[in-house]
């Protein structure tokens, strides 16, 4: 599979949370003692970047917020329920949204996988940027390989290159029998808000630290 090094911005939420350069990040969830209370990311400096607020925090489950390093929201993340087309559905299904100019601009939105299914076709995560990104003509842009829950797995877009990796360092690993603290590596000029938004999804459907 083919590493993306590419040479522009993809700001799916905005330029702001783009970088010139590869950046690694760390993921620490919340003490156990908060129940659903979500994850903090940080820098190699220990500086906090993004924060995810789970259900315990919320109180309402199905529903995320991301914030930045001063806690303000930058994204609010919600499942989907009812209606028609989802009651018919085999996925679940999620949606981030945007504070712009003070309304919601929905900016992606994260198909859960199928897991009664036997094809695995329908057990990977899908991920679709709003509206449609650079012109693709399929309905996703961004795919899960990999399983989350080891903490072994990458988001690709649809060319099959890698824009975030999400993995555990071998020194933690066997210290550690959970997977509380991975890094995720992102690619330069990938959105980083976007990536921690799907991760915060992905947290949600594997029940880890944002969900009660």
């Amino acid at each position: 599979m083919a590493v993306s090094k590419p040479n522009y911005l993809m700001p799916i939420i905005s330029k702001m949370y783009c970088s010139s350069s590869q950046v690694v990040l760390v993921v620490r969830r919340r003490p156990q003692v908060v129940g659903g209370g979500g994850f903090v990311v940080m820098n190699c400096s220990q500086r906090v970047v993004f924060q995810v607020d789970g259900c315990g925090i919320l109180g309402k489950k199905g529903e995320l917020i991301l914030r930045d390093s001063d806690g303000d929201a930058i994204l609010l993340i919600r499942q989907l329920k009812g209606g028609l087309v989802q009651a018919l559905s085999i996925h679940k299904k999620w949606k981030g949204y945007y504070d712009y100019h003070g309304f919601q601009k929905s900016v992606f939105s994260v198909k859960e996988p199928n897991q009664n299914s036997c094809f695995p076709t329908s057990n990977s995560v899908k991920i679709s940027a709003e509206p449609n990104y650079v012109g693709q003509s399929s309905d996703w842009n961004f795919e899960v390989k990999g399983y989350f829950p080891d903490k072994n797995c990458s988001i690709v877009d649809s060319l099959g290159n890698i824009i975030a990796q999400i993995g555990v360092k071998e020194e933690i690993e066997k210290a550690m029998t959970s997977k509380d603290v991975y890094h995720v590596i992102v690619q330069p000029g990938i959105d980083q808000a976007f990536v921690f938004g799907v991760i915060a999804v992905l947290d949600y459907i594997y029940h880890e630290s944002t969900r009660c």
